[in-house]
């Protein structure tokens, strides 16, 4: 009776321990992500859906863009969501076959002081609206961070034949921080600068959108699994897992409301 007894017990320790070892473990997804959508509330937002759907774990660190891919090159992270093509294209012609997978998109904002000394209301591009204000020589604060609405900023003063210095143009002030600092300092200056809308909504003070919706001012957000063949280490399965999820209705349809209930307008949108 006791051998018996001993059999069966030996029997249920065994399909218990292969239990176990069927159910599988799922490790964080380390994601390395922009300011924007971190401190927009996005992530916060769809973090819990995808992992009450999926059963990963988000690991979320935020900075800018160029902070942001710096993480993919030194391992740190398993999957980038940024919005700096030309910064996201040099990452990816590293050659370890990574993928830029864009997948919503919205605008960048030019704001300012509410009487709008350099006239950039109604300007037909942000290309005209900067020049404005270097004839002007009205305040403009620039992240100068090499985030991707820094890298942004940047082109449309090249697409404007310009190219301000902080050494010499008294009126370009370079403070070299985040989206919100910017926003801040813009505010006490009564000065000029460019955001995302989403972070510009969140933390406006005394600033006024000037132009918005014009042709050079789309702002593409990507994903780029980091490849094994970058870092053997790196959990490629979740990546591709939370990429695969937010293709999904679901996860378009979320994208698509957030923002509507707190400022009367969606925030970010799904590509056609």
């Amino acid at each position: 009776m006791r051998k018996l007894f001993l059999f069966l017990l030996m029997g249920v320790l065994l399909i218990a321990a292969s239990g176990c070892q069927a159910q599988e473990v799922k490790k964080p997804i380390r994601m390395s992500t922009t300011t924007s959508v971190n401190d927009s509330g996005l992530m916060a937002y769809l973090q819990p859906e995808f992992e009450k759907e999926t059963g990963y774990k988000l690991e979320i660190t935020s900075a800018g863009t160029g902070a942001a891919i710096k993480k993919g090159e030194t391992g740190d992270a398993d999957i980038l969501l940024v919005h700096a093509k030309s910064s996201e294209e040099a990452f990816i012609a590293q050659g370890f076959e990574e993928v830029r997978v864009p997948f919503m998109y919205n605008f960048f904002v030019i704001v300012g002081p509410a009487d709008d000394p350099a006239g950039v209301k109604g300007s037909a591009t942000a290309a005209d609206a900067f020049k404005a204000i270097a004839a002007k020589g009205a305040t403009f604060v620039t992240r100068g961070d090499k985030s991707g609405t820094n890298t942004a900023e940047l082109k449309i003063w090249k697409d404007a034949g310009l190219a301000p210095d902080p050494a010499t143009d008294t009126w370009y002030k370079n403070i070299g921080a985040g989206m919100g600092q910017a926003l801040n300092t813009a505010s006490e200056l009564q000065a000029y600068t460019i955001s995302d809308k989403a972070t510009y909504l969140a933390n406006k003070g005394n600033l006024e959108i000037l132009l918005e919706d014009v042709a050079d001012m789309k702002n593409t957000y990507s994903l780029i699994a980091i490849s094994t063949k970058r870092f053997a280490e790196t959990n490629i399965k979740g990546a591709e897992v939370f990429i695969d999820w937010i293709k999904t209705e679901k996860a378009r349809d979320l994208i698509a409301k957030f923002g509507v209930d707190k400022y009367s307008q969606a925030l970010f949108f799904n590509p056609d």
